[in-house]
């Protein structure tokens, strides 16, 4: 029977162990070890902090977009009307949409009507666009009927408008106060065309989340918008829900022969292509440039153990002498780094995850101590940073880290397995 030991047996962890705890004046590297392990950390850190936020960002902007905005659009082509006009009003909205919501797939299809209009009260305007939608699908919009914060009762709706959170804050208005609402496309006359203006009251005000959509959208109840945009009879689009947003695309042929030849299908993928693109490509530039800060921090544990190797030179020619093998060596250095990075891998995700669950309170200490205006959520349309932990973010992290502090140990290992004990030990 053989008596060779196995690979990592109990001496090679020990001696392992005995020279990452060694002092500079023992020949050891401890102060190299202590920067590698730190640079590992902050590192893994900063991958989990920057994947975790990454995908918070697209978590948050894909649902705010799937929770206030139509999967999927239909409108109508532009025709000639009577008075020679292009028109793209659709008159037999209802029996379209009964068709459309006979596609399998579609969970709820709305009629619209929209327009751009100013809303004015005590001096104080506001750009806004209202949608004109009855009270029942009002309530499908999850953002709408049940957002982050709201004010008012969403019952009043359908004697009133609902409005943003930034449109009240701009008109500085509460529920129950009054605003105008203003059109161009009023009544024609032999002077001209008079704006339309009509005041409404503010029944319930809700704050979705993205502040482009707090800012300017106004809802109205279907018959009311029908009414104020002179739109009797007829709807502008319809707003399409799918039960599976993600696959929208796959419906489209169905959707569109469900509309008619004269439709237009748009889908919330291709109204915010150039935005999910750049998110895209922003997350792939990111773990690119996170992949090379945890290579340059696991260079810190060859130059480490580079030093280690040059400093113990002695000690292995004389385990060479009693017997160790080649392999024995380069498993005992091979040790050595790789518990630094298992080791600096552990501490980063313990902070990177710690940071993404405390991320509000983070923040928020540093906009009080930077004085505010950290978060503009004009600029960025969200209130805060989100940061959402996945699983896989943090396995990516994991792998990562150590795949490359592993590979990047074989090496200086190597060396010091094929160290020349005689030359180790001749001018000691």
């Amino acid at each position: 029977m053989s008596n060779t030991p196995p690979p990592f047996a109990a001496y090679e962890w020990m001696i392992a162990w005995r020279y990452l705890r060694s002092k500079r004046a023992e020949g050891g590297v401890s102060v190299m070890t202590w920067i590698s392990l730190i640079g590992i950390t902050l590192a893994v850190f900063a991958l989990i902090a920057t994947l975790s936020v990454r995908s918070g960002f697209r978590a948050e902007f894909v649902d705010t977009i799937l929770g206030a905005n139509a999967h999927a659009t239909v409108y109508q082509g532009a025709t000639v009307n009577e008075n020679g006009q292009m028109d793209r009003s659709i008159s037999e909205y209802d029996t379209i949409a009964a068709r459309l919501r006979q596609v399998p797939g579609v969970s709820r299809v709305a009629p619209l009507i929209k327009g751009q209009v100013m809303a004015t009260r005590l001096g104080r305007n506001a750009g806004v666009e209202v949608f004109g939608i009855s009270f029942e699908n009002l309530l499908t919009l999850p953002r709408i009927a049940r957002p982050e914060s709201y004010a008012g009762d969403i019952n009043r709706f359908q004697s009133g408008v609902a409005i943003g959170s930034g449109v009240a804050r701009e008109l500085g208005v509460i529920v129950g106060d009054k605003i105008k609402l203003m059109s161009p496309d009023g009544v024609k006359t032999a002077f001209g065309t008079s704006p339309r203006i009509k005041s409404y009251v503010v029944g319930y005000i809700f704050t979705a989340g993205r502040y482009d959509i707090d800012r300017t959208r106004i809802y109205m109840p279907f018959a009311a918008a029908q009414s104020f945009f002179n739109s009797e009879g007829t709807a502008d689009e319809f707003e399409v829900m799918v039960a599976d947003p993600e696959a929208v695309d796959v419906l489209l042929p169905a959707l569109q022969a469900a509309a008619g030849d004269n439709a237009l299908v748009w889908t919330w993928r291709q109204a915010s292509s150039s935005f999910l693109k750049a998110l895209t490509i922003e997350d792939n530039v990111m773990f690119i440039i996170m992949s090379i800060l945890v290579l340059i921090a696991a260079m810190n544990i060859v130059s480490g153990l580079i030093m280690l190797v040059k400093n113990k030179g002695r000690d292995i020619g004389i385990l060479r002498t009693m017997g160790l093998s080649e392999g024995s060596v380069m498993r005992i250095f091979f040790i050595c780094g790789a518990s630094t990075g298992l080791l600096g891998t552990l501490c980063g995700v313990l902070l990177g995850v710690a940071f993404t669950l405390y991320i509000d309170t983070i923040f928020s200490a540093v906009n009080y101590l930077a004085g505010g205006g950290v978060w503009d959520p004009s600029i960025r349309g969200l209130y805060n940073v989100p940061a959402k932990l996945q699983l896989g973010d943090v396995i990516t992290a994991i792998g990562l880290s150590l795949s490359l502090s592993f590979v990047v140990t074989i090496f200086p290992a190597r060396r010091a397995a094929r160290l020349n004990p005689v030359e180790a030990l001749r001018y000691e």
